[in-house]
């Protein structure tokens, strides 16, 4: 499964080129979380992914959700399926610029989700982490890395009180569970629903330029 995907290259790229991938929420598209690229690093290279399924009213996702089944709430073998996808393609593109350092990844929601499961499963790949709106899933958590391997990543957090979608209280239970692991995060809660406030944008901007 090849993804398609948009991106923005900076005007000189050398193997220390830093590289930032987007994975949007369900429902959703690549233009979603690549509008926040006028605001980030200007010499980075920011990858927005189009999930490969398709969901109503023209959005995509990266597996099935049954809102009416929790048990259903993930489709795992989609999940992972999306996931290999992305690491195949991640590989493709440090390859295409030849770059030697760890890349950046920030997921929202259902890209948040594979986030967590994507950055602990394969710490050795990425650096600063950001997962919006999500929870770590204990479905695909299955290989995930111990603190020496984890140790250098670096995650923001970010959830809203009034989130509809994914209760505050799950968002929570990445604080606890990345604490059991002994990572480095940061965890903060916003005014709004689910989604990114004007606030939450700006924390989130100045983490990925600290």
């Amino acid at each position: 499964m090849d993804l398609q995907f948009i991106v923005r290259e900076p005007e000189n790229i050398t193997p220390n080129t830093q590289l930032l991938v987007m994975i949007h929420g369900y429902g959703s598209n690549e233009e979603d979380l690549f509008s926040f690229r006028h605001d980030l690093p200007e010499d980075w290279i920011i990858v927005s992914y189009r999930a490969p399924k398709m969901t109503d009213y023209n959005g995509f996702s990266w597996y099935d959700i049954d809102f009416n089944d929790a048990e259903k709430f993930i489709d795992v073998e989609q999940a992972v399926d999306s996931m290999k996808a992305i690491m195949k393609s991640i590989d493709n593109l440090k390859h295409h610029y030849q770059l030697e350092g760890k890349t950046n990844m920030m997921g929202f929601s259902q890209g948040g989700i594979l986030t967590y499961a994507m950055t602990l499963t394969y710490p050795e790949y990425f650096q600063k982490i950001a997962c919006l709106s999500a929870y770590p899933e204990p479905k695909i958590l299955k290989n995930i890395k111990g603190k020496k391997e984890i140790q250098h990543l670096r995650f923001f957090i970010s959830h809203g009180t009034e989130d509809a979608v994914i209760p505050l209280d799950w968002g929570r239970k990445a604080a606890d569970f990345l604490y059991e692991l002994g990572a480095f995060f940061t965890f903060r809660e916003y005014m709004n629903g689910h989604g990114v406030n004007q606030k939450n944008y700006m924390d989130l901007i100045n983490f990925f330029k600290s």
